[in-house]
C-alpha cells in the first residue's frame, strides 16, 4: 500500500518511492584527484556560492523533520571542509530524535586526526574509498595519494570504534587484479567490503570505456575460487550484498550499469549549493538557497515536495567508447 503522501513528515516521490536517506555534499573540494572521479586540474566553487555549516545544519534538520532518517556526509572529501566537526556534532545531536544514523563516506587523508570527533558526535560507521592495497597503484590512481596516510587513517578510525567498510571502484587494467587480495585485507580487520561500478560524471582526462569492468565480471576471479551467496542486509544504500564462503566480509556490489537499482532508491542529494539533485545521472535540481536564505528553513518545505513530483524513474547513464559524461558536473559537485 502506498504510504499517505500528505503527512507533510513522509517524503515520498512521484513513483510512490519512500525518499528517507540524504545525502549532504558539504564540499566540492578533494585533496586527492582520482582518475574516474576529478580532472586534474579542477575549477571549484567560489565561497560565496557554498552553504554555510549553520545553513547546511538547518537544512538537514528540515530534512529529518520532514521523514529523513539517515545523513550521509560526502564530498568530495567531507574532511576538508572547515567546521566539519560542528556540523557533525550537530546533526549527530539529532540521533534518537528523528535520526536513525548518521554516517560519513571519505578518503581517510584527514582520517586519522578526525575519527575521534567523529566517534564524539555519534558517527558508528564510515565508508572508506580505497580502490587499492598496491601504493604504486594508488599514486597513480589518486595522483597525489600516500596509501600509507589512508591505512593509518583507517587503523585510527578502528581504534576510535567506528565500523569501517571499503569502498572499491572496479577499475580494469587497474585493480581488477587486487579483488583477492583487498578481500583477504579486509577479513583481517573486520572491515566490510563493497565493490562499485565506475560512472559517467564529468569530464576527466581517461577514458571511461577503457577501464569500466561489470561487477560480474570483476569478481569472477572470486566465483572462481569461492562460492558467494546472497544475504538479507540492507544499509540504507544501493548495494546488494553477499556472503563469501570461508570470509567473514560482507561483500556489497552496486552496479548503475550492468543492474540498474533505481526502482527502489530512497536517496535525494543536497549539494553544497543548496541544491537538490533529484538523481545522481539527472541534472534536473531545486536551488534552496535563495529560499533558505530569504525565508528561512520552513520556506524550503515546498520546493522539496517539488523536487520530490520530479524524481525520475531511473537514470540515464551509459559508457561507450569515447562517449560524454551522462552529466556535465562531477561527482565532487553532488555528493557520491
Amino acid at each position: 500500500m502506498r504510504e499517505n503522501s500528505s503527512d507533510p513528515a513522509t517524503l515520498i516521490d512521484g513513483h510512490g518511492r519512500r525518499i528517507s536517506y540524504l545525502r549532504l555534499s558539504v564540499t566540492d573540494r578533494c585533496d586527492l584527484r582520482c582518475r574516474y572521479c576529478m580532472a586534474e586540474d579542477m575549477t571549484f566553487l567560489p565561497k560565496s556560492a557554498v552553504l554555510s555549516i549553520e545553513e547546511m545544519a538547518e537544512l538537514a534538520e528540515r530534512f529529518v523533520a520532514r521523514g529523513i532518517r539517515r545523513v550521509r556526509l560526502t564530498g568530495g572529501e567531507p574532511l576538508v571542509r572547515r567546521g566539519i566537526d560542528t556540523l557533525a556534532m550537530r546533526l549527530g545531536a539529532l540521533i534518537g530524535h528523528g535520526l536513525d544514523e548518521l554516517t560519513l563516506t571519505t578518503n581517510a587523508m584527514r582520517l586519522a586526526e578526525q575519527a575521534p570527533m567523529l566517534a564524539a558526535a555519534g558517527v558508528r560507521r564510515i565508508n572508506v574509498s580505497l580502490d587499492t592495497l598496491d601504493g604504486d597503484a594508488f599514486r597513480h590512481i589518486t595522483r597525489v595519494g600516500d596509501l600509507s596516510v589512508a591505512l593509518r587513517g583507517i587503523d585510527a578510525a578502528r581504534a576510535a570504534g567506528l565500523a569501517v567498510k571499503i569502498n572499491m571502484v572496479a577499475l580494469a587494467g587497474l585493480n581488477e587484479d587486487q579483488l583477492l587480495p583487498m578481500l583477504d585485507w579486509c577479513a583481517a580487520r573486520g572491515c566490510d567490503l563493497t565493490l562499485i561500478e565506475t560512472m559517467p560524471l564529468g569530464e576527466v582526462a581517461d577514458d571511461r570505456s577503457d577501464h569500466y569492468i561489470p561487477l560480474h565480471h570483476f569478481i569472477a576471479p572470486l566465483r572462481g575460487e569461492r562460492a558467494i551467496w546472497p544475504i538479507d542486509k540492507r544499509t540504507g544504500g544501493p548495494a546488494r550484498y553477499f556472503a563469501v564462503e570461508g570470509s567473514p566480509v560482507t561483500l556489497g556490489l552496486i552496479t548503475p550499469l550492468s543492474d540498474n537499482f533505481c526502482a527502489t532508491c530512497n536517496r535525494i542529494r543536497l549539494t553544497v549549493e543548496g541544491r537538490i539533485y533529484m538523481c545522481l545521472g539527472q541534472d534536473d535540481h531545486i536551488d534552496l538557497r535563495a529560499a533558505l536564505r530569504e525565508s528561512g528553513p520552513e520556506a524550503v518545505d515546498g520546493l522539496i515536495d517539488i523536487a520530490l513530483a520530479g524524481k525520475p524513474r531511473a537514470h540515464d547513464f551509459h559508457i561507450e567508447r569515447k562517449s560524454r559524461p551522462a552529466v556535465a558536473r562531477h561527482m565532487s559537485a553532488t555528493g557520491g
